[in-house]
């Protein structure tokens, strides 16, 4: 059993190399830096050098696997909208036109609840959601547009598989719980409606279990969504993981129409002057963290036979462990 793998450096991309080596496959990893290089190989991988902008690196790297996982994305909360259009959609594009180019025979890709973000609120949505081309610029927008175009390439010589995980956490976290605990730590953190809303979230084993199992038994043209299981309050929940870092996120709560009124006036200002800084507050984030967004995962238990193995208070538990708790 073969794979590559897109973004085999990040968070997810370094636990996905290591759960796949553990199952008998043998992997590579798209690498475009010597660190990138280190970390992939260090998973278990076997580098290859280039990135999403080069397709002829991607067809190379791809020569001689049938499976290809793609987990590379700009997932930032804030960046240019050409960095997202170059990352999200062109890579995928290059991506698809490498795989059809190798005879690649299956795509999974890895996506998100955001592609459903077009200012309704999510509540145990499932899969019959489809991704908006009009939900929020950035990171929302370019990620639907991306699983759309993943889905429309699924076809006889090609079959793709999208899975939605949402809010990936757990030990190795480079991204969202160090981004979260600097704003703590530097008085820039508030709840948003007291951080009462209930949330999906899906620890990053339980990502690789259910994209692994995508891989193998999902079907072609479907999407799946990825959970921990029941949904829980976020409050509850980013207070326990913030604990785990040594942080403490305090009581400050602002309500929810000031939130969201105060990110989009934001993100009116940043776009139009073009500002190059990060914002204070984005109405992605507000929308994703300051509200319930619930997804169910029925179809992937019942299809691939998903279990989420990792319970919220292992995951905790371990998550403490790594950082020294």
């Amino acid at each position: 059993m073969r794979a590559f793998v897109t973004g085999g450096s990040g968070f997810l991309g370094r636990r996905l190399i290591r759960e796949l080596v553990v199952r008998g496959y043998y992997v590579r990893a798209l690498a475009r830096s010597a660190q990138a290089r280190q970390d992939v190989a260090a998973a278990g991988a076997e580098p290859a050098e280039g990135d999403l902008d080069d397709q002829a690196a991607l067809a190379r790297a791809m020569e001689g696997m049938p499976l290809v996982i793609h987990a590379a994305a700009l997932a930032k909360e804030w960046a240019p909208l050409e960095d997202f259009e170059r990352v999200n959609v062109r890579g995928t594009e290059n991506l698809l036109a490498a795989a059809r180019q190798t005879g690649v025979k299956r795509i999974v890709h890895v996506s998100t609840e955001a592609v459903l973000l077009d200012g309704r609120p999510l509540v145990r949505v499932d899969e019959r959601e489809q991704a908006s081309p009009d939900a929020y610029p950035g990171y929302p927008r370019t990620k639907a547009i991306s699983e759309l175009a993943v889905l429309a390439a699924n076809g006889p010589s090609l079959e793709t598989v999208v899975v939605r995980p949402r809010f990936i956490w757990g030990e190795g976290d480079t991204t969202l719980l160090p981004a979260i605990s600097a704003k703590v730590r530097a008085g820039k953190f508030a709840w948003i409606a007291g951080g009462r809303s209930l949330s999906s979230t899906c620890h990053v084993v339980n990502c690789c279990e259910g994209t692994i199992l995508a891989a193998e038994k999902g079907t072609p043209g479907e999407v799946y969504f990825l959970t921990d299981g029941e949904p829980v309050e976020f409050r509850a929940f980013l207070t326990e993981m913030l604990g785990a870092a040594g942080v403490k996120p305090g009581d400050a709560s602002v309500p929810f129409w000031l939130a969201r009124a105060f990110a989009w006036t934001v993100d009116g200002i940043w776009r139009g002057f073009g500002l190059s800084s990060e914002p204070p507050v984005t109405r992605v984030a507000v929308s994703l963290l300051g509200r319930e967004v619930t997804v169910v995962d029925d179809k992937a238990r019942r299809e691939l036979g998903y279990r989420a193995e990792i319970d919220r208070a292992t995951g905790m538990r371990r998550l403490a462990e790594s950082l020294g708790r």
